[in-house]
């Protein structure tokens, strides 16, 4: 091995081997060194998509990930491996790409503001990306979508990779960003991102007509350099999204809409469920806070932490 450390790029994970995009501009396969420290971090996975490190490599391009550049920020998404509490999908990332859909499958409003919150819990900004606007009777849907995430602050885009509908804005909102795409199984992820970037030719498939859901064609979280600037990190389609350590009396800090009226509330330690004049109850009531918004926050606030929100 070569004496001398290189700094790479993460762009694939498969378990235990990754593909380094190294600072020289080469590809390298590359795996961990043989003892690794997570540094307390419980989760599957010691590195993800995203991840800069620095690595050994000699001249047949053997390589070994020997340190973890410290992240800015990183997602995760609950484990199947009961054994560890998460799983990261991406790390180091500027933006966040929410593609929901309103049938088709459809996406519930539970599953987005569950989203939501563990990215305002990592600092991750998020665009919300309704798809699928072709599709007939549901204008309604669209509508209410937009009312409600754009009432609170959050940038939505309306898009439709089959007329190619707003794919041009898309692309400027991906330009010289690392972006992490999201969603469920089917909703347009692949589709999108090959009408703005053709060369890429990520795999799509149908949804299911029995079950309106999407078929998993992305197996492993992989990142992909964009010729226009940035990079995108497409993920495979998720159900549930941890929000893991968070105190449930902290979780109206992640509700942006509801952060702000906090100071209004008669007590400083107000959950904003039973208590008397609580201005969060009162701006529901007024209409400044959706009521979607408040049925997802009390189901986070009571669900049993060990279950996935849908």
């Amino acid at each position: 091995m070569s004496d001398k450390l290189l700094e790479g790029l993460i762009l694939k994970s498969t378990g235990k081997h990754y593909s380094v995009l190294g600072e020289d501009g080469k590809s390298y396969d590359a795996v961990l060194k043989g003892k690794w420290r997570t540094k307390g971090l419980r989760t599957t996975n010691p590195l993800a998509v995203g991840d800069h490190v620095k690595f050994n490599s000699n001249e047949n391009n053997d390589c070994v990930i020997e340190e973890l550049i410290p992240r800015k920020n990183h997602i995760i998404r609950k484990s199947i491996n009961l054994s560890k509490e998460s799983h990261i999908v991406a790390a180091n990332v500027d933006q966040a790409l929410l593609i929901v859909t309103p049938d088709e499958p459809p996406t519930s409003f539970g599953f987005i503001d569950r989203f939501l919150v563990a990215a305002e819990s990592y600092h991750i900004p998020t665009i919300i990306v309704i798809n699928k606007i072709d599709l007939p009777n549901t204008e309604e849907k669209i509508a209410d979508l937009m009312m409600t995430y754009e009432m609170i602050g959050y940038p939505v885009l309306i898009t439709s990779a089959l007329n190619d509908k707003n794919t041009d804005k898309l692309k400027e909102v991906l330009r010289e960003k690392v972006t992490v795409l999201a969603g469920h199984s089917g909703v347009g992820k692949s589709t999108l991102i090959n009408k703005i970037e053709e060369g890429l030719e990520l795999k799509t498939s149908e949804v299911s007509d029995y079950h309106k859901k999407g078929k998993h064609t992305t197996t492993f979280a992989e990142m992909h350099a964009l010729s226009f600037g940035g990079f995108i990190i497409d993920t495979p389609g998720i159900k549930g999204y941890g929000i893991i350590g968070l105190d449930k009396h902290e979780l109206a800090l992640y509700f942006p809409e509801m952060a702000k009226k906090l100071p209004e509330c008669k007590f400083y330690n107000c959950t904003h469920i039973n208590e008397p004049k609580c201005a969060v109850k009162l701006a529901i009531e007024e209409g400044e806070i959706p009521e979607s918004r408040y049925k997802s926050y009390l189901n986070m606030f009571e669900e049993d932490q060990n279950k996935n929100y849908r």
